[in-house]
């Protein structure tokens, strides 16, 4: 596996590649790996013929309250694991690296990324966005990859690469959980022993909200309300930024299961100490 910091011989090795007809596979993480950004990979190794992961704390995802500094990072650890899961290069550029002097040019997938998280973190998608685009022009991939936890993410690039004719399919994959249910994320590390013990409450609140649906109750809002209760009853939860029902496809705002709805997204972001946390579920009916 070979370790790659500069732009430029990235994608002297990608273009090398396509030319040759090799498939390129490529993983966007921010490092730290766990489960879910392993099981990123493994799918990648399967589907194409080269595996490229990036391994970039992206600066511009990141309020100037939020996390930046204490994100964790571990790059000795995060090579040995994807290289054991067959990861053929590993692209891990510095800001500088990726962004030089007097970058100007952002991307901004409007209305998608104001809602849901992008309410709570103005300008987060905007980051997003703009590096993964970046990212894609750089390592020339066939396909990317994405967790469907981060599923508002994912929709949001998948929108990004449909509308700018970004030539890349965007594979997603289900979201990998602890053996309790909590959703495998880098920031679980944050947690005390008590916090750890009682995140798991939104994923059984995504199930509770399943149960409800799936055995008749159709007012959505009302659903909200009674998982909000639910939620704001947990001590340990320090505040709920919000728990929605969304369209899946467009993630437009649902307060009634129609008759037309075959899937019903149900999300949640919520504050466990000073650490944030997301989760999903997506209801078929």
């Amino acid at each position: 596996m070979k370790i790659i910091g500069k732009v430029s011989d990235c994608t002297f090795i990608a273009e090398k590649l396509r030319r040759g007809g090799v498939t390129i596979g490529f993983v966007p993480t921010m490092g730290f790996l766990h489960q879910g950004h392993l099981s990123l990979i493994r799918m990648a190794k399967k589907q194409c013929d080269r595996v490229i992961v990036s391994i970039f704390v992206n600066p511009t995802q990141f309020g100037p309250d939020e996390d930046f500094k204490k994100y964790p990072r571990d790059i000795k650890r995060d090579t040995a694991l994807a290289e054991k899961e067959g990861a053929d290069f590993i692209f891990h550029p510095t800001a500088k690296e990726m962004y030089g002097r007097g970058h100007r040019t952002v991307v901004v997938v409007k209305e998608l990324g104001n809602i849901m998280c992008g309410k709570y973190r103005p300008g987060h998608f905007e980051g997003v966005a703009t590096v993964v685009l970046k990212l894609l022009n750089i390592t020339r991939a066939n396909r990317v990859y994405f967790g469907e936890k981060d599923y508002q993410q994912m929709v949001i690039i998948k929108k990004m690469v449909s509308d700018l004719n970004v030539d890349v399919k965007v594979v997603s994959a289900p979201t990998i959980r602890e053996k309790d249910g909590l959703a495998m994320s880098s920031r679980n590390r944050y947690l005390t022993k008590k916090e750890r013990e009682n995140a798991v409450i939104l994923y059984r609140c995504l199930n509770l909200a399943n149960e409800m649906i799936k055995g008749g109750k159709r007012n959505l809002a009302q659903i909200q309300k009674e998982i909000l209760g639910e939620l704001n009853r947990n001590e340990f939860l320090k505040k709920v930024d919000y728990f929605e029902f969304r369209d899946p496809e467009n993630l437009e705002e649902k307060s009634r299961v129609e008759s037309s709805d075959r899937r019903i997204l149900a999300a949640v972001a919520a504050w466990f100490g000073d650490t944030r946390l997301i989760d999903n579920m997506v209801i078929k009916l």
